[in-house]
């Protein structure tokens, strides 16, 4: 029953279908100069679907390898092609972080107690501060809002160099793991940070989802001072971590800027081996 509510209330609160937005390559691991095709994946249960964001959106789509290395990927997008929107070859070995970022240029406009269980299901404690200090609970809420993505694609076998997963993309909001999930031995925890326009983001509501079963979360913690959250080490299967952080804005058209992170990546028994 809780989470039949929980995905109720986030169907009733979306600014579009839904929040979740992700890079779902076909494999995770592939082989050196290997290709595997992608998609981008929008919503959760039975919202989910291909993304139609268009590409003049895009500003950021790039692999960046284990020793720092970045690949511009743009012009292998094929956004809205029947069986994928792009296509992704690695060279090297280990782990590569695919990185998208969009445009903040979209718009989401709600009748206030839509706008307000939205801010509630996702965690966002500054703008239901803001529009209790500022006496706009009862009113309609709008935000822009844009969307960064990372996902973690293991290149020959398990373990090897995989620094780049630990580090900073550079991105306005992102999950960091403060452990490779393909790293050998297997790690116990998955702890990680989040980030937010370069510092630690506390009090974000962190929430890991099987893609599997992805209708609610299985897991879900808020970061500390520090910016961290820790999660068990997730079972077999392709797995998404999403956080949302939002800010509010002065004189412009909406009342904040809202952005919504996601990191995915797959483990099987590769991963250890």
């Amino acid at each position: 029953m809780r989470s039949f509510l929980l995905s109720a209330a986030l169907a009733l609160a979306s600014p579009a279908v839904a929040h979740d937005f992700w890079i779902q390559p076909q494999a995770y691991r592939v082989e050196a100069g290997a290709e595997t095709p992608m998609t981008l994946q929008v919503g959760h249960g039975p919202l989910r679907q291909r993304s139609q964001i268009p590409g003049r959106r895009i500003v950021r789509f790039a692999a960046v390898d284990p020793g720092g290395r970045t690949t511009d990927l743009r012009g292998a997008l094929t956004l809205g092609e029947m069986a994928r929107d792009g296509t992704l070859i690695f060279d090297g070995s280990g782990a590569q972080v695919v990185v998208l970022e969009t445009d903040s240029a979209a718009q989401s406009h709600l009748p206030a107690q839509r706008f307000n269980d939205y801010l509630a299901v996702e965690g966002l404690t500054p703008a239901i501060a803001f529009r209790a200090r500022t006496g706009r609970t009862g009113a309609d809420g709008s935000e822009a809002y844009g969307r960064v993505s990372k996902a973690i694609v293991q290149v020959g076998p398990g373990g090897g160099r995989q620094g780049q997963v630990t580090k900073p993309m550079g991105l306005t909001l992102e999950i960091v793991p403060e452990v490779s999930p393909y790293a050998l031995p297997r790690p116990a925890a998955l702890p990680v940070r989040v980030i937010y326009r370069g510092r630690p983001l506390a009090g974000a509501l962190v929430k890991l989802t099987d893609l599997a079963q992805d209708e609610a979360p299985v897991e879900t913690h808020r970061t500390d001072a520090a910016g961290r959250a820790r999660f068990a080490m997730p079972k077999a299967g392709t797995w998404l971590l999403n956080v949302i952080w939002t800010r509010p804005l002065e004189g412009a058209e909406t009342d904040f800027e809202t952005t919504f992170s996601s990191l995915s990546f797959a483990l099987y028994e590769w991963a250890w081996r």
